[in-house]
């Protein structure tokens, strides 16, 4: 006959004690958490140290170990959470049996990771206990609770992130300006919280448009500045060229404003990423004193345009980087290192094609950098001497070629034109609705409506690139004549500031056969 016989447990689950020994007291930690900085949550996260290191202390049964916290963090995830992250450390590494907290949202808010740190916790035999929902981790039913509450914490971080979104897309569609006025070079925080022009510091941002529309790219920029001892923002005295190149394109230097340029898809990461059409943006025109003249601010764009077509020289530092252009290939120069580690080291500028395996290799020659300074400082002379020709056809034509008043006049005629086509097309479709119509007649009107509408914002389009065309040509050319202008006699060596001044880009045919196109457009053989 089959016996069964009961062999009693003799050890503690939870802590593996023996059952027959007096239980140690448990070593206790306490984890509190406030997601702001104001005053009151400020208050609130002393009010929980206080509560949990008195709470602990109190209970026989209990060992004090620590009040871990973090303030002014959010709950949707562990990676900031610098208390937090302490904590679990040494619940893992065997110092505390015990963690005590308020509830499940102070704990996390985000589902994935209160359950996963809950899991750990509790292979390394560590429980938790949320006071506010009564919850004990190695209770039975405690992981479908904090399933549940994690769930419900995490809901709620979603609403709190919906509701303050369409705050703060309410605020930018009310034309409500918001800067970090912290890192702002140019810009101080006004008395009604706009922006407000920081004279000393605008005059380097000046200095820097200024410096652009000379010729010379973000990179030279940077070495200038820190030649000259200017500050970044934050004091330093090194300048990054992509800090320069975000200032050149950044709208709110000409009094203007575009809002949100960059937004949080997902609530629980909070990381920010460019908006590249997902949500809607708001251009606020006028929210600001300027810095820069709103036309010299567009001519820069205009600029930037045409070098990132034409010329390469965002970086790098040669002056002569992407400006030196093949002439029986079509490609670009490069710079190539000879004999790097010997003293017959040399800087040489060969077409990129010279190994290209399509088509065979291109035979255009090297040019050392000696060289190619030589030929621009000809070029350069031969400009000088034929100076006053120059500055005569620029004065011809400025007021016939490049004058932009005839298109203007009939860019404005053009949008009045499509107000009244706009007018017609709402009135007869507004006719159409209230009485009867033949249906024919009707929409062949409309569609006749409809294609000259599209016909004059073609032709608005067309002009308006044609005006802007002229203007920077011209702006051009005038910034090239007073550089020219200033030049007093012949000159004797190769200077920079004279190659980003008054130069666009060389062209090499051969040896002896060098171009050099000006940025007036005169282009002289060297």
């Amino acid at each position: 006959m089959r016996t069964v016989s009961v062999i009693p447990a003799s050890r503690e689950p939870a802590t593996g004690q023996s059952l027959g020994r007096l239980a140690p007291r448990r070593r206790v930690a306490g984890y509190a958490r406030v997601s702001t900085d104001s005053d009151d949550q400020v208050s609130s996260h002393s009010a929980q140290v206080d509560y949990y290191t008195a709470m602990i202390k109190a209970k026989a049964e209990w060992e004090f170990v620590k009040i871990y916290t973090d303030e002014g963090i959010s709950g949707t995830s562990t990676t900031r959470r610098e208390g937090f992250k302490e904590m679990l450390n040494d619940a893992l590494c065997g110092r505390i049996d015990l963690i005590v907290t308020k509830s499940v949202s102070r704990f996390a808010r985000n589902t994935v990771d209160s359950l996963t740190t809950i899991r750990r916790l509790k292979e390394h035999k560590v429980e938790v206990y949320f006071e506010k929902e009564n919850i004990w981790t190695f209770d039975s039913k405690g992981e479908l609770l904090i399933t549940i509450m994690s769930s419900l914490a995490q809901e709620e971080s979603r609403s709190i992130s919906e509701n303050t979104k369409w705050g703060r897309r309410k605020r930018f569609a009310d034309g409500q300006v918001s800067v970090p006025f912290s890192r702002f070079l140019g810009y101080d925080r006004g008395p009604d919280g706009n922006l407000a022009v920081n004279a000393s510091q605008a005059l380097i941002v000046r200095h820097i448009f200024t410096l652009f529309l000379q010729g010379m790219n973000p990179f030279s920029i940077a070495r200038r500045l820190e030649s000259e001892g200017h500050r970044t923002v934050t004091g330093r005295s090194e300048w990054d060229s992509t800090t320069i190149a975000r200032m050149l394109g950044n709208e709110k230097y000409k009094g203007d404003a575009l809002l949100q340029k960059s937004h949080t898809p997902d609530f629980l990461t909070k990381r920010l990423v460019e908006n590249r059409g997902e949500v809607p943006q708001y251009y606020v025109r006028g929210n600001h004193e300027a810095i820069i003249a709103p036309d010299v601010f567009d001519l820069v764009q205009l600029e930037i345009a045409y070098r990132r077509k034409h010329v390469e020289t965002t970086r790098g530092a040669s002056a002569f980087r992407g400006r030196i252009r093949c002439g029986i290939c079509g490609g670009d120069f490069g710079p190539k290192v000879w004999h790097s580690n010997s003293k017959y080291r040399k800087v040489v500028w060969q077409c990129n094609g010279k190994y290209a395996a399509k088509g065979g290799p291109c035979v255009a020659p090297n040019l050392s950098e000696d060289e190619l300074r030589a030929l621009f400082v000809r070029a350069v002379n031969k400009l000088i001497s034929d100076r006053d020709a120059v500055i005569r056809g620029f004065e011809a034509i400025k007021d016939t070629v490049l004058n932009t008043s005839g298109d203007e006049a009939a860019l404005e005629a053009l949008k009045r034109e499509r107000v009244d086509i706009v007018s017609l097309m709402e009135r007869l479709t507004a006719e159409n609705a209230s009485r009867a119509m033949d249906q024919d007649a009707y929409t062949a009107r409309f569609g006749q409506l409809s294609d000259r509408y599209a016909k004059v914002n073609e032709e608005i389009a067309a002009l308006d690139e044609a005006i802007r065309d002229r203007r920077y040509r011209r702006t051009r050319t005038e910034l090239f004549l007073k550089t020219l202008k200033k030049q007093d006699g012949l000159v004797s060596e190769f200077s920079e500031d004279l190659w980003h001044s008054l130069a666009d880009h060389a062209t090499v045919h051969g040896k002896e056969d060098v171009s050099f196109t000006f940025r007036n457009g005169v282009e002289i053989q060297a």
